[in-house]
């Protein structure tokens, strides 16, 4: 029957002369390669010519004048601002990306055991929306040195207050009519001894009377006290000046709170503080003995952390970079949680496994695909990173805070104007995304053979 339909109607399977054969998937090469011209043209002009020229333009000099083959090359190693970027970059790859996954990481875990999942994960992952200019003028805001403007210091600070007893009157000093004299550590004591039923006068100045803090009320002279050793601590100074240096003049701010000590042969012996008048009492132990005040007194706030000083700026920095991509860490790597078999997590809690045993022995390794796709991927990101340093970094910072990306701008256009040395950093920086580039795209080619 078959013979017979090829001899009337032809052949069953003709062979197309060779001259006309087409692809596996019926379409001809011509007209495969007008769909593929359009992309292959903006590979070349996006791609392949900048790095083309970028790699020509390294050869000459700054102004493109001079060849000077490798010079530039050379210059890049010579160059203390560029080591500085080149030890930063390895920075950043060695620690963001490891810390972006691991927040990630834990974050996905978290979503499956918190009630409100959903909100969460929108939560974290809402930085994501902001860009990195955005997101660097507001790290700029957090990380500001005035506890009363940066949101970091301003925790730190509470913190710090709420176990920790600041002192009140910082740039308080004795006044030059009073006998203490600075003994060192920021404390005074006095050249001559107490005696009871002399009641001790402690001036102070320094502080501006409408700037005393707490707003105290006025100081009254103390009174004695029998055998014990009383005084008064008060503001010397009042506004529109008058009265008597040295003596207590209706008017005057009392300094309440002030610690004062009694001090025999190096010993403390008596302590008392002053009371909302400004007076105090020191027991009968305390007669014969010089005053002192301690350096508690007079000691600065406590203001926080210098976040954006030489030592802790890349640190900080890339704080605020994990800040803004733990979001999309945690989003791929809740995917792959997804899809793990919840049977092989039960399993390994029937065999005994407690959820840290089955956390790292268990999740992890099923999730290792998901997480080397996320931890390549961020590396290739922070290897470019500019935008977060350049705004974050102050300008006496930026120095201690540089990168690859940032000194190619400033060795291209921000005052060096050698552009045959900013090409070369941006070969540099293409020869170290290189590797992490191969690694990734053998990944992929074993995960198509699976």
């Amino acid at each position: 029957m078959s013979s017979q339909l090829a001899t009337a109607g032809g052949p069953a399977n003709p062979v197309p002369p060779v001259g006309k054969r087409k692809s596996v998937l019926g379409t001809r090469w011509w007209v495969a390669g007008l769909f593929l011209l359009p992309a292959v043209v903006l590979l070349g002009a996006l791609v392949v010519y900048p790095i083309g020229y970028s790699v020509w333009r390294s050869l000459y000099d700054a102004d493109g004048s001079g060849f000077v083959g490798l010079g530039n090359y050379g210059d890049l190693f010579r160059d203390d601002a560029t080591f500085t970027a080149v030890k930063n970059t390895a920075i950043w790859v060695a620690v963001a990306p490891a810390l972006v996954t691991g927040l990630g990481l834990i974050f996905a875990v978290l979503t499956e055991r918190v009630r409100w999942s959903t909100a969460f994960k929108l939560v974290i992952f809402m930085p994501m929306a902001i860009s990195m200019l955005a997101a660097g003028i507001i790290f700029r805001l957090v990380y500001e040195a005035d506890p009363n403007q940066g949101v970091a210091n301003a925790v730190l600070v509470g913190v710090h207050d709420t176990f920790a007893e600041s002192s009140v009157y910082p740039k308080a000093r004795p006044s030059t009519e009073s006998d203490l004299k600075a003994s060192g550590g920021g404390g005074f004591t006095s050249t001559g001894t107490v005696a009871a039923g002399s009641p001790v006068l402690v001036p102070l100045v320094g502080i501006a009377p409408d700037k005393v803090p707490g707003g105290p009320g006025d100081a009254k002279a103390a009174k004695t006290s029998g055998d014990g050793v009383s005084g008064t601590v008060w503001l010397d100074f009042k506004l529109g000046g008058g009265g008597t240096k040295g003596a207590v003049d209706p008017g005057e701010k009392a300094l309440p709170g002030i610690k004062v000590e009694a001090v025999k042969d190096g010993k403390v012996v008596a302590s008392a503080k002053a009371g909302d008048d400004g007076t105090f009492t020191l027991p009968a132990s305390a007669a014969g003995a010089q005053l002192r005040l301690p350096s508690s007194n007079f000691a600065e706030p406590y203001n926080g952390v210098d976040w954006l000083g030489p030592s802790l700026v890349t640190p900080a920095i890339i704080g605020s970079y994990a800040w803004m991509w733990a979001g999309f860490a945690m989003v791929l790597i809740a995917a792959g949680l997804a899809g793990v078999d919840r049977n092989l997590l039960e399993a390994a809690r029937v065999d005994g496994a407690n959820e840290w045993q089955v956390f790292r022995r268990v999740t992890v390794p099923l999730l290792a695909p998901v997480l080397v796709v996320v931890l390549i991927t961020l590396m290739i990101n922070v290897m470019k990173i500019f935008d977060l340093v350049f705004i974050i970094a102050p300008q006496p910072s930026k120095d201690e805070a540089n990168v690859l990306a940032l000194q190619l701008v400033n060795a291209s256009f921000g005052g060096g104007n050698n552009q045959g040395l900013g090409s070369a950093i941006g070969i540099v920086l293409l020869l170290l995304v290189m590797p992490v580039m191969i690694v990734n795209i053998r990944r992929l080619r074993k995960e198509r053979r699976r």
